[in-house]
């Protein structure tokens, strides 16, 4: 036991908390002000069920155990067993700061989702798809990927701290139930604008802050790798800032808060997976490119293929993630993290390159069956999308019986 990483892994767990309500403020800005309310009550009542589910059934269906490499046992269900003395995942801090860590990640997923689906989706529809979504995609991913014995950790793919886990199968399953609802009323005729640009930036700021513990706490101690992931973090956010920026410049002439604000999110995004494994030089390539990279992922997806991912969950955050587990397979070295078997692909070594495409190949294939299934399961209890009316008026109103803004009289 190590009280100074105790500690440290405990404020990391605080700052990732935060993430969920900057979430909540990054979304909520971006939608109509007559879905405001609506959009940030999706990301905060994920903060309640999500702690429940964790303590009953979630943490030991991800490391309670080992049943075929894909999902974890009963014996920490309702934390029984889960103490004050390390755990099989972390020698220096108790078993239950390594569960309260996690269950943060098991928060903020599946709030990710919601982005793809403002504005349309019924509110308890939602509530199902989500319970179910964290069963069905979540504990299982998470085990697979950082639980003994997991699939994808036995062949070598490596993900830091949770480029498939989380943004993967979130951006994929946000796709999914965006192309299963259909688009938003009036889509294809009118133009969707920004209703508050502040809480866009306040929230960006929040997720950058709360980043920090994200990848700098899955060091899980207070030490020099910790320190590693928390510069190559900034520093891909950073680069993607500047990069969002410069295509700005030249497309459209002007830079904006916004833009600014979604490239700092995506290169936070790219560098997840890689943030403990690549070096500082690389953070600094990821970041610069996944800005263009999504940039005309989300012209591609809502221009050519006229799909109405609202809030470019998927845009950002799966292609951000896939962008992020590949440069993780070019650029990851052992040297950095021994977690990591093999070099990566610029080092000339082949392995971990193709241990990181068959982690994403699998993240995608498990998001998008699992959230068929979800989508299944909720279709036999509540209609997915609310009715035209209610969308019309608003889902402040007609799902929540409240208003953001009082005075608000309808138009954007």
């Amino acid at each position: 036991m190590n009280t100074g990483d105790t500690a440290f892994i405990l404020l990391c767990a605080a700052f990732v908390f935060i993430m969920t309500p900057g979430l909540a403020f990054f979304y909520g800005g971006m939608v109509r002000r007559k879905n405001v309310g609506n959009t940030m009550m999706q990301c905060v009542f994920i903060m309640g069920v999500s702690v429940i589910m964790w303590v009953l059934v979630g943490y030991a269906l991800s490391f309670g155990g080992n049943h075929a490499g894909i999902i974890g046992g009963a014996k920490w269900f309702g934390f029984n067993g889960v103490g004050m003395k390390p755990g099989p995942y972390a020698d220096t801090i108790p078993n239950l700061a390594f569960a309260a860590f996690q269950m943060m990640f098991a928060m903020i997923t599946p709030a990710l989702i919601t982005g793809s689906v403002a504005g349309r989706m019924k509110f308890k529809a939602l509530v199902l798809f989500i319970i179910l979504w964290s069963l069905i995609v979540y504990y299982p991913m998470a085990h697979m990927v950082w639980g003994e014995g997991g699939f994808l950790a036995e062949i070598g793919s490596v993900d830091f701290a949770g480029g498939n886990v989380v943004h993967i199968t979130s951006g994929v399953s946000g796709l999914v139930l965006a192309l299963t609802l259909g688009k938003r009323r009036g889509y294809d005729q009118g133009v969707y604008h920004v209703h508050n640009t502040p809480f866009v930036f306040l929230g960006a700021a929040l997720l950058w802050f709360g980043w920090y513990g994200f990848n700098a706490g899955s060091a899980l101690a207070a030490n020099g790798l910790a320190a590693h992931a928390f510069m190559t973090t900034c520093v891909s956010a950073a680069a993607a800032l500047v990069s969002w920026m410069l295509i700005e410049v030249f497309s459209e002439g002007k830079t904006t808060l916004v833009g600014a604000s979604t490239g700092l999110v995506i290169g936070l995004v790219a560098i997840t997976p890689g943030a403990g494994f690549v070096p500082m030089w690389a953070a600094v390539i990821c970041g610069l490119l996944v800005s263009p990279i999504c940039y005309f992922g989300v012209k591609l997806i809502k221009g050519k293929l006229k799909i109405d991912d609202a809030l470019d969950a998927f845009g950002c955050h799966g292609i951000g993630g896939i962008w992020g587990g590949i440069a993780t397979g070019l650029f990851g070295m052992t040297s950095i993290n021994g977690v990591a078997k093999w070099n990566g692909l610029v080092f000339g070594e082949t392995r971990l390159f193709v241990a990181q495409i068959i982690g994403i190949l699998v993240s995608i294939a498990v998001a998008v069956v699992g959230s068929l299934i979800c989508i299944a399961i909720v279709r036999i209890f509540t209609p997915l999308r609310v009715e035209e009316r209610a969308e019309k008026v608003g889902l402040d109103v007609s799902e929540h019986g409240e208003n953001a803004y009082p005075s608000f009289n309808g138009l954007d």
